[in-house]
């Protein structure tokens, strides 16, 4: 390919609103990116992470919905996809609570994270992190674990929640975390996160989140936390606030569970951070 070939192939694929791409840690697994078009020229941008749910075609509608926020407050969008069933298993919800067999996601997606950095030469050893529905398990939950590496969280009405309980085990708890991730909890380094937390007070349907006795992830605990996810998302807050985290609590009225109709919300929560973050 010739050198201008190959420079429109790059102003096609790699920026703006980009191709889906393998990632080379582990090819099972994917993603896609908005990349701002000052990021091409040499420019300096910042970074969020997006999380899709269980359907995992919010991936696109996170990088497409955050485009624009994206544009004007530069900062690049990084939608990763966790497929269903990448053991073989048809399984749905592994994704969510960090480890399935032999699959940590949470490194997985810092592997992602530093191969988008290395090729769009960027200094993202610090992100932000929106997740809704599956993907506010995993907002949460990471931001549990590497708190050292988030600079806002976002978390969008999760089915369950991990409560900051030194007395029960991963996930209902942090009780195992050493055991279980090899990671001690950092709660000074999660107290020190911007922290939002949205969910519509019509998104009440608890067909999906409540899990079962016998299922592949009830535990003693599982549905303790709240019968609605709204009950649940409030359960994390206090969770979290009796730890030292600050948050931004987002009840919507007349919403349910409609992950388009909470951007607005998300979006302003991470301009201000973003405002107060490049003010120094």
């Amino acid at each position: 390919m010739s050198p201008s070939s190959e420079s429109r192939a790059q102003a096609i694929y790699d920026l703006g609103r980009t191709a889906i791409f393998a990632c080379k840690s582990d090819p099972r697994f994917h993603y896609c990116l908005y990349v701002p078009p000052i990021a091409g020229e040499g420019g300096k941008v910042d970074l969020l992470v997006a999380v899709h749910g269980t359907g995992r075609t919010s991936f696109l509608d996170f990088r497409d919905g955050f485009a624009e926020f994206g544009r004007w407050n530069n900062c690049a969008i990084l939608c990763p996809v966790f497929p269903v069933g990448v053991r073989g298993d048809d399984a749905r919800s592994g994704y969510k609570f960090m480890i399935e067999g032999d699959i940590r996601y949470d490194l997985l997606l810092l592997d992602m994270v530093a191969e988008v950095a290395a090729k769009y030469q960027q200094n993202w050893d610090m992100f932000a992190m929106f997740g809704f529905s599956g993907g506010g398990h995993f907002t949460h939950r990471f931001a549990i674990l590497h708190p050292q590496k988030l600079w806002a969280a976002s978390i969008g009405a999760p089915g369950s929640v991990t409560l900051l309980d030194p007395d029960k085990d991963w996930w209902v708890g942090i009780r195992n975390l050493q055991e279980r991730f090899g990671i001690r909890f950092d709660r000074e380094g999660l107290a020190r996160i911007p922290m939002h937390m949205v969910v519509g007070d019509a998104d009440l349907e608890t067909w999906e989140i409540t899990i079962a006795e016998g299922s592949t992830n009830w535990m003693p605990g599982a549905n303790d936390a709240g019968r609605t996810r709204p009950e649940r998302l409030s359960s994390l807050r206090r969770s979290f606030e009796n730890a030292g985290v600050a948050v931004k609590f987002d009840l919507v009225p007349g919403i349910s569970h409609d992950r388009m109709q909470v951007l607005d919300h998300v979006q302003n929560f991470l301009a201000d951070i973003l405002a107060i973050r490049r003010a120094g």
